[in-house]
């Protein structure tokens, strides 16, 4: 079978498993009971693929050097991770629950829009549009889909690279994102959302009773606030204290998490209660997901299914707005940030090498075994051949992980196949907890 072949098998084999894993996910919305018996058969099957092509696996020298970068990259984005939770905590919670029950959301042209085209486009487009096609963990699976494949020669190795670059950008830009709306409290797209998620009291901090309430519909306070740029009004209204427990060191946590006694002893716990924000995040944390997703699968794979993938992300952007979960701008913004922030971070892996070292690493290794290919075609025998040239392309398509001047220390077999059952079993573990956790959306 021709190289050319087998390329097609692979880019048709993981492109039908995605559609695969999306269409047998919406089975549940269609037909429960076979969405229960397919769904499994699907995961155990490219489970058992995965684990049969490991001990064929050539690049696990260049997975043992993206090791530390993707730990790295991990840490990196659990923390961001946990700044984001803090701040979503935070812009809910300090104008309290009434403001949130009382303020209208923003005018939406793009809200408008779909309105109108619900008019006049015919039912079953509408249906279409409006069906829960693919959600966050629908898009976190096939990004681990598309990392797994390196081991089908699918995709460029290191498959610990593309996870590391992955994870570096969605970090970056989840810090970005908190920064961005913590900056400016935008009212939720759906008013009742942070009674029913947030227990937080009703009326605003101390800080919003200062330097914002008495401030905030008045225009004539407004024009003297900005001539004298002085908060010079007293608080309006007679508020009750909030309560304060004792969290120990983590104290300083108080004013922003502005915690009740109904939600117990442990700052932590606040942290894990609620789904997500009920403010307007700008940008759309979803969105911003999928946009990576697509481009890693663009610059990866390519191909039709990078195609498919980006008419999810469209429709997965009016989703969003339709269903009043942002406004548009919060799906405009997370597009072209996502993309732009994908496009920075090359550095950590590419799907591009650098043709002419790993051309001259080609040649080096041509050089040194000359002799033995001569001696294997004089003997006719082309299975030396084969196995020599197969070395060759490896060693050369390794090279952009980089090698230190000087003579190279390989790690020992024993070593290489304890970090590659720890690599697999570590990265099968991470794709149940991600499907399990994030199941929900």
């Amino acid at each position: 079978m021709s190289k050319r072949s087998k390329t097609k098998i692979r880019i048709g084999g993981l492109g039908i498993a995605a559609i695969s894993y999306i269409a047998i996910d919406y089975l549940r919305h269609v037909s429960p009971i076979w969405h229960e018996r397919l769904q499994p058969c699907l995961w155990g099957v490219l489970a058992l693929a995965i684990v049969s092509r490991v001990p064929f696996y050539k690049h696990w020298s260049s997975e043992l050097r993206s090791a530390i970068p993707f730990i790295a990259s991990l840490v990196f984005l659990l923390s961001t991770l946990l700044f984001e939770v803090l701040t979503v905590r935070f812009v809910t919670a300090v104008l309290g629950l009434d403001w949130h029950r009382e303020t209208a959301p923003l005018p939406d042209p793009g809200q408008w829009l779909l309105l109108a085209l619900n008019e006049k486009l015919p039912s079953s487009i509408v249906g279409i549009l409006r069906a829960r096609i693919i959600g966050l963990h629908h898009y976190l699976m096939l990004f681990m889909m598309l990392a797994f494949s390196v081991v089908f020669d699918s995709v460029k190795a290191p498959g610990l690279g593309l996870g590391a670059r992955y994870m570096f950008t969605m970090a970056v830009g989840r810090l970005l994102r908190a920064v961005t709306f913590a900056s400016t409290i935008l009212p939720s797209v759906r008013p009742w959302c942070a009674s029913s998620r947030f227990p937080v009291p009703a009326h605003p901090h101390s800080w919003a009773q200062t330097y914002y309430v008495p401030y905030s519909s008045d225009a004539t306070a407004i024009r003297q606030l900005i001539q004298h740029d002085v908060a010079y009004a007293d608080p309006v209204g007679n508020y009750p204290g909030d309560h304060r427990p004792d969290w120990g060191s983590m104290s300083f946590l108080i004013d922003f998490l502005r915690p009740t006694a109904s939600e117990g002893p442990a700052w932590y716990h606040l942290l894990t209660a609620a789904g997500g924000g009920c403010n307007d995040l700008i940008y759309s944390g979803h969105m911003f997901v999928a946009v990576l997703t697509a481009m890693a699968w663009t610059e990866a794979y390519g191909g039709w299914t990078s195609g498919f993938i980006w008419a999810l992300v469209i429709h997965s952007a009016q989703r969003e707005v339709r269903e009043r979960h942002h406004y548009s701008v919060d799906c405009v913004v997370a597009i072209y940030v996502g993309y732009l922030l994908w496009k920075t971070t090359g550095f950590i892996w590419s799907s591009k090498d650098n043709a002419s070292i790993r051309n001259l690493k080609r040649l080096v290794k041509l050089d040194k075994n000359q002799g033995q290919l001569f001696r294997a075609a004089k003997d006719s025998d082309m299975d030396k051949v084969r196995n020599l040239l197969n070395e060759i392309e490896v060693e050369s398509s390794s090279s952009s992980s980089g090698k230190s001047g000087g003579k190279n220390e390989e790690p020992t077999q024993l070593a290489m196949w304890v970090f590659a059952c720890f690599t697999t079993i570590f990265s099968l573990t991470v794709v149940f907890l991600a499907f399990i956790w994030t199941s929900d959306g």
